[in-house]
């Protein structure tokens, strides 16, 4: 049977002491870069891996990350959601680390929940999703110490300059300025439909369409509309009906998009319509959509919480430029 490797057959392959080894592992900060490279590589060429029984029992932590299970809605919501699920499962599990996933079907359940876990030691942070301006998850983690960070701008209560919370999120001007400067070669009306103002993500959604909008000196109606695949049909086929008709749709969402395209195909019509989040009805379908990348999201969490090594818990300094990071995401052309 071939043994596992050890700390000290990374030591020795990377020519550094045992204690080099293990501040890679949990203080990769404190280590210079070229030296932690080699370590880093050492580690890959060994397949080196923690006990992680062993681990949480000296350290005395749970090695745990909490995340909520967000209720299940049926329908073409949630995938994105799903999927950064599994993966930061997946990641975790390769730094030792365990998921715990807990359900609750308010805010407020989910802020006595954490509260409970953190008590009892349960878990050593947290990860929150869906944030919204003046969230208060934020304020009561704050108030109880738990580490955490989300998924989502803490809208309202953070700055990029002057960080006060660890975040990742997905660029989404960027989705949105991508997909409209793609259907502006189709004509200089291109019609948004988004979500009603105040809230942060269909905000900064609405922003990349105005912007690829003011660049191209082109012009375009803004629909808004609550969730729903009906209402966005109503909600284009009363425009469509009213004219003029636009020379495409960039929509907030992939069901957003649904409600677009079963409107434009009621009026006869044929216009390109964009969705944001590709998910498999995005594909099913055959439209094109924005690419949130929710796999490039699990990574870097992990990063801003534990290091881009580490194997607890150890959340990075709150510095500008540091404390985030936002993903680009990817137009898929259908």
């Amino acid at each position: 049977m071939v043994k596992a490797p050890t700390v000290e057959d990374v030591a020795e392959r990377a020519g550094v002491s045992r204690q080099t080894v293990s501040n890679v592992l949990n203080t990769p900060d404190i280590v210079r870069p070229a030296t932690r490279e080699r370590v880093i590589a050492a580690i890959h060429e060994l397949g080196y891996r923690r006990h992680a029984a062993a681990r949480r029992l000296r350290l005395r932590r749970s090695s745990t990350i909490g995340i909520r299970l967000d209720p299940y809605l049926g329908g073409i919501s949630g995938v994105v959601l799903d999927r950064f699920v599994h993966a930061i499962t997946e990641r975790a599990s390769e730094r030792g680390m365990r998921m715990l996933v807990y359900a609750a079907r308010t805010r407020e359940e989910e802020i006595q929940r954490l509260s409970e876990l953190w008590e009892g030691s349960e878990i050593d942070a947290a990860i929150i999703t869906g944030t919204s301006r003046d969230d208060p998850r934020v304020r009561s983690l704050d108030r109880d110490g738990l580490p955490f960070i989300s998924f989502g701008r803490p809208w309202g209560e953070d700055d990029i300059a002057d960080p006060h919370h660890l975040w990742v999120d997905v660029d989404g001007a960027a989705g949105t300025r991508a997909a409209t400067e793609h259907v502006l070669a189709r004509g200089s009306d291109v019609m948004f439909l988004g979500w009603p103002a105040g809230s942060g993500t269909g905000d900064d959604r609405e922003r990349g369409w105005r912007e690829a909008m003011t660049a191209a000196g082109a012009h375009g109606d803004r629909l808004t509309v609550v969730e729903d695949v009906p209402l966005a049909r109503a909600c284009v086929e009363a425009a469509l009906a009213a004219g003029p008709v636009p020379d495409a749709l960039v929509c907030a969402s992939d069901s957003l998009a649904v409600g677009a395209l079963l409107a434009v195909a009621a009026a006869g019509l044929s216009l390109p319509v964009t969705g944001f989040d590709n998910t498999p009805t995005a594909e099913a379908l055959g439209f094109t959509s924005v690419e949130q990348r929710p796999e490039d999201v699990a990574t870097a969490v992990l990063e801003l919480l534990m290091g881009p090594t580490g194997e607890i818990v150890a959340p990075r300094t709150l510095e500008a430029g540091s404390a985030h990071a936002l993903i680009t995401p990817e137009l898929v052309v259908r």
